[in-house]
């Protein structure tokens, strides 16, 4: 069995309450994240894909940091590092948002959680936006307090992680609606759970705010899933890119804006609300966009594993966009990908031309998402809420992986 030892990337790199655990359930390499290591790998990653789909996996997912927003004029603050209106947003509830900058460009696409009238947290994707939050407060004029605090969560996501979460915390949490949040207590353990998660499955959160007793968490949950058939587990771009969600860096960075990716439902312009990037993202709503995110089928034999450099788009020989994310997916039986092209060409059941390592594969644009496109799997029961299981970016499996020794 690896041991902790396996694995160094240098002191500059932070570990995570869970990863002794992790290391001893099995983890086998890790990448960087949020200046921290998350486990990537478990063995095969099909198999993972059909532990989450079928059953349950529990995923160390600690390197999704915490901003912390408190002060008098917090909801003020929070409200303008965000172009989605969230003055309806109650004490309890949970928010899928977009961090824009003065250009319309996303910075980040976090959870919002709102744990108390003037608190706030920000459960980050891969970017170090407390020093955007620190640098907007200066000369804000606002009085609020920015920090973060020593939180980290774990994500437990697949069909049978209701029955898992009822065997830890009783018949109570299945009350718990769909991008809401709650605090509890497991045998003392302080915890955030929110029935929020990234897979497109049926899934829970489980933010730990005593970092000592990360082991002793990560056992008791692996405990009780064993009749359910809990595995560890990791992120599944298989998984993500079905449901058609975004990875941060892959599939959007700072030079992409909401309209491009049609997130145009997390944009309020309506509101009297200011908000950085206002004034840009309504240039950009009223003059139209240039490109255009689309789904992919790509001809060929099966990928034997993601993309991991944005491969050329090509119509009739001339550039047209790239593909940001692709990935062989076992249940559809397809190469299926996320590209961002040309919007005058982003025209569902168009052939298009993909070149993987040069090589010109055969590709139709289709809708997105590939797999459930009412979301049914993901147990949202509060449709009116108008929330996805799009949130905060998936890690890229890539990202500075380190093998065991």
């Amino acid at each position: 069995m690896s041991t902790a030892q396996s694995f160094g990337f240098g002191t500059q790199i932070r570990k995570s309450p869970y990863f002794d655990a992790t290391v001893r359930w099995g983890a086998k390499a890790f990448s960087v994240y949020n200046h921290m290591y998350i486990p990537r790998d478990f063995g095969d990653p099909e198999r993972n894909f059909w532990n989450l789909v079928t059953a349950a996996i529990l995923c160390d997912v600690a390197v999704e940091r915490q901003v912390e927003i408190t002060g008098p004029d917090a909801a003020r603050f929070t409200q303008m590092l965000t172009p989605r209106d969230l003055s309806t947003m109650a004490v309890g509830q949970c928010k899928y948002v977009l961090i824009t900058n003065v250009e319309g460009g996303i910075l980040n696409d976090p959870i919002v959680l709102r744990l108390a009238r003037d608190r706030f947290w920000l459960s980050l994707a891969d970017s170090d936006i407390i020093l955007w939050a620190q640098g907007l407060a200066v000369n804000s004029g606002l009085d609020v307090a920015i920090r973060e605090p020593a939180v980290s969560p774990l994500q437990l996501q697949g069909p049978n992680s209701r029955r898992i979460m009822q065997s830890l915390f009783g018949d109570s949490i299945l009350d718990l609606r769909y991008f809401w949040l709650r605090e509890v207590e497991l045998d003392g353990i302080p915890l955030v759970v929110s029935r929020t998660g990234w897979s497109g499955e049926l899934g829970y959160e489980l933010y730990l705010q005593d970092e000592t007793r990360g082991d002793e968490l990560w056992e008791k949950i692996m405990a009780a899933g064993v009749e359910f058939g809990l595995q560890p587990g990791h992120t599944s771009t298989i998984r993500r890119v079905e449901a058609g969600m975004l990875s941060y860096h892959a599939d959007m960075d700072a030079e992409t804006n909401p309209f491009e990716l049609g997130l145009g439902r997390l944009v309020d312009l309506d509101t009297d609300a200011e908000f950085v990037g206002k004034a840009a993202l309504q240039r950009i709503r009223d003059e139209g966009i240039s490109r255009k995110q689309v789904g992919l089928v790509i001809d060929g034999a099966p990928l034997t594993g993601p993309n991991t450099v944005f491969w050329p788009v090509t119509k009739e020989g001339q550039r047209i966009g790239r593909v940001t994310s692709a990935v062989y997916s076992p249940r559809l039986e397809q190469n299926i990908a996320l590209a961002l092209i040309a919007a005058e060409h982003a025209v569902l059941g168009d052939d298009i031309t993909v070149l993987i390592d040069d090589r010109p594969s055969k590709a139709e644009i289709v809708d997105r998402p590939f797999h459930d496109p009412r979301k049914s799997l993901s147990g949202n029961t509060n449709r009116g809420e108008g929330e996805t299981p799009h949130h905060r970016s998936a890690p890229r499996p890539e990202a500075a992986g380190v093998q065991s020794n």
